[in-house]
């Protein structure tokens, strides 16, 4: 009888720990994984068996079972299958670590056990023994990072978990790469990223916007203030395109609040733009989004919209085309800045502190109260679309305004008073400097 004993973490924000126990022992061979395992993780013993094979490694001719602990907690993904194939190589003793240097004597299978402590290990295997990215890696350098352990993951997610300030993170490309490093034969690279915070340039600007002064005006006092804002007004006078520009006059996330934000990206396979991660994220959900999608759920909890659009801005145009019911689930959201949700098999609680920013047109044709065009639309159709949007989530939305159409002489008049994005922004800034100081 042989145990070894590997650590990794599974998925989510918290990414927890969990203990890969590996036993060999007399009997009919198979492999069995225990640890309320998904159908990911009870298929990785064919990708681990077939990676071990390919690796010129045996796979063992045994009894062999894998507990994920703690046992009550769901594992879901691929990310165990490199913790796995470790486990089995160390209790099939194909894997030791150097001959220990005082006493000249292998070091028997407790010690070695006792010195992978300081490693988490992290990466979904191919068949061939080729290590594949993960997501959700971020929120695992961090728990890693915490608990003061060296990482190992896949080469396509080094430059990711090496965003984590004092972490040490090693990546390979190979299950016999991370071999010859436990036995001291070669090195693993260290991956490094150097984050500009000024390679980025908007592609849009207040400037792009003649007249609607008032709306432009609108718009920085909700930057300044991290106000809620629904835009009212016929089609075609610049809501859109108003909302669009409202990230380009909002100061950049601190670190703490971008590796938060670039955190949940990260649990949702979302790209996380490593050299411009202080930019406030821009998230516009369809009308036809059902609630899960926009508050997250999931028989394994995700987060949706509005924890994506942590620390950012949370765009829904056409607010009265979204069904009701979803509405509504933004109103404790709006409230508290989190979402909890809960489902039979786990609970979670995401961040969801985002700045909601809506537009509406007056009545179904659009044109109700426009002086330039008729309207169609009854007033029963009219009071019947309004109706679509309760009191209480009305309520949470701090400013409303109105979004009249201009003129084509109000365009060529207000073309002299246009004010570039980081001008404002720069107002926006001390604005906010100024209120921190005074409370």
């Amino acid at each position: 009888m042989s145990l070894s004993i590997v650590y990794s973490r599974a998925g989510g924000l918290d990414a927890p720990l969990v203990i890969v126990e590996v036993l060999l022992t007399n009997g009919l061979p198979g492999l069995g994984i225990v640890g309320l395992p998904e159908t990911a993780v009870k298929e990785s013993k064919d990708r681990v068996r077939g990676a071990i094979i390919n690796s010129r490694f045996e796979f063992p001719v045994r009894r062999i079972t894998i507990n994920l602990a703690p046992a009550d907690l769901p594992k879901e993904g691929g990310r165990f299958d490199l913790a796995i194939a470790l486990g089995i190589l160390l209790s099939s003793k194909q894997l030791d670590l150097p001959k220990n240097t005082s006493s000249k004597t292998e070091l028997n299978n407790n010690e070695l056990s006792q010195s992978l402590e300081q490693f988490e290990f992290v990466g979904e295997l191919a068949l061939s023994g080729e290590l594949r990215a993960v997501k959700g890696i971020l929120p695992i350098a961090i728990q890693a990072n915490k608990n003061k352990r060296t990482l190992i993951v896949p080469e396509g997610n080094g430059i990711e978990a090496s965003l984590i300030k004092g972490l040490k993170v090693y990546t390979a490309k190979h299950l016999l790469d991370v071999c010859a490093f436990l036995k001291g034969e070669t090195l693993l690279n260290e991956p490094q990223v150097h984050k500009s915070q000024n390679q980025r340039f908007y592609s849009n600007c207040l400037s792009d916007i003649r007249g609607q002064q008032s709306a432009k005006r609108a718009l920085e006092i909700a930057a300044a203030g991290q106000h809620s804002l629904l835009m009212k007004g016929p089609p075609g006078t610049g809501k859109t395109m108003l909302a669009s520009r409202l990230v380009t006059i909002l100061p950049d996330m601190s670190d703490d609040e971008a590796q938060e934000v670039a955190a949940i990206r990260s649990v949702c396979g979302e790209a996380v733009d490593f050299y411009n991660w202080s930019i406030r994220g821009f998230r516009v959900p369809h009308h036809t989004a059902s609630g899960v999608a926009l508050v997250g759920g999931g028989s394994y909890p995700r987060p949706g919209e509005i924890s994506l659009a942590h620390h950012g801005v949370l765009f829904m145009d056409e607010l009265p085309e979204f069904s009701q019911k979803v509405l509504e689930v933004l109103r404790e959201p709006l409230e508290s800045g989190k979402i909890a949700i809960s489902r039979a098999a786990k609970q979670a609680e995401f961040p969801a502190s985002f700045q909601l920013i809506a537009a509406m047109n007056p009545c179904p044709c659009g044109y109700w109260g426009d002086s330039q065009n008729n309207c169609r639309c009854t007033s029963e159709q009219v009071q019947r679309y309004q109706n679509k949007l309760s009191g209480p989530f009305l309520d949470r939305i701090d400013m409303h305004i109105e979004v009249p159409a201009l003129s084509h002489k109000d365009l060529q008049e207000s073309s002299d008073e246009l004010e570039k994005s980081t001008t404002v922004k720069q107002r926006v800034i001390l604005k906010n400097a100024v209120a921190h100081a005074t409370t």
